[in-house]
């Protein structure tokens, strides 16, 4: 059984998500809990005179979304193939956005969070400061960050971009075990380097850990040199037939780069292919 969280603002784009969500987990077991957060600001808390008790926030907020998620359930169920494997919960909170997120991660034993992204000018631009980047840098909670162009195909290859510095805890990369037996599809593990230079001892040892792991999976290393982490990942799929890519939050050089760099010339994957965040528990 997977838990699955589904924050919507109602939008275009985090419907594309949610039909992205829907597909991707069509043949697995799953309770989607679609959550709309009607967020508070320190003004509104701090405001007296704007809002004086806990009954008036419930009659302002909570009655618009609890209808508008009424709508968003019947929408799904018109637009989309109903799928006895799903079951669908809805959730109006009134809270910060992170917090409120944190707390449903909690409660609900939260598997994954799905979560959209707009914008045709790269992550940095629409997801720094935004509700999918607060996501998945501070919610501790595997994230599938579905960008707005992306739709749901098959995923034959997965790529895995790794400078192999960590030695991963492998708590963290089963939900991406678990899409590659689900699939199945191909990882590659791409490690991407400045200069041809070999690996030291801690990176092999690592690098030996994935192939362990990954041993019942079909899998294969590639090596790039690129001064640039994201100008080599657009080659790398534009070259492959990559559906995914899939990073460890914590493994900061290559997150950082790859989802937080400044320049975007020539990068659309972050307009196209799904990123899956994975982080320790």
């Amino acid at each position: 059984m997977n838990n699955i969280l589904l924050p919507t603002d109602f939008s275009d784009n985090s419907w594309n998500a949610i039909t992205y969500a829907l597909r991707f987990y069509e043949h697995a077991v799953c309770n989607f809990y679609l959550l709309h957060v009607n967020v508070l600001t320190d003004v509104v808390v701090n405001d007296s005179t704007y809002v004086t008790s806990q009954e008036t926030i419930q009659e302002v907020y909570n009655k618009a979304s609890k209808k508008k998620l009424v709508a968003l359930l019947k929408k799904v169920s018109e637009q989309i193939p109903q799928n006895t494997n799903h079951k669908f919960y809805t959730i109006s909170d009134n809270n910060f956005f992170i917090e409120s997120i944190r707390e449903q991660v909690l409660e609900k034993k939260i598997d994954v969070v799905v979560m959209g992204t707009k914008g045709a000018s790269g992550l940095k631009k629409y997801i720094t400061g935004s509700n999918t980047g607060d996501v998945i840098t501070k919610v501790k909670c595997t994230t599938l960050v579905v960008p707005e162009n992306a739709k749901y195909n098959k995923i034959e290859e997965v790529a895995f971009p790794t400078d192999y510095s960590m030695n991963y805890n492998l708590q963290t990369l089963l939900p991406l075990s678990q899409i590659l037996d689900a699939n199945p599809s191909n990882l590659r593990i791409l490690h991407i380097s400045n200069e041809e230079e070999k690996l030291n001892v801690s990176q092999q040892q690592n690098k030996e850990l994935l192939a362990d792991y990954f041993a019942n999976s079909k899998y294969s290393f590639h090596n790039l040199t690129n001064k640039k982490v994201e100008n080599a990942i657009q080659c790398f799929i534009e070259s492959r037939n990559i559906g995914l890519i899939a990073m460890v939050a914590k493994n900061l050089n290559y997150f950082q780069q790859i989802l937080f760099h400044n320049k975007i010339e020539n990068i659309s994957y972050h307009t196209d292919i799904p990123f899956l965040v994975l982080h320790e528990i």
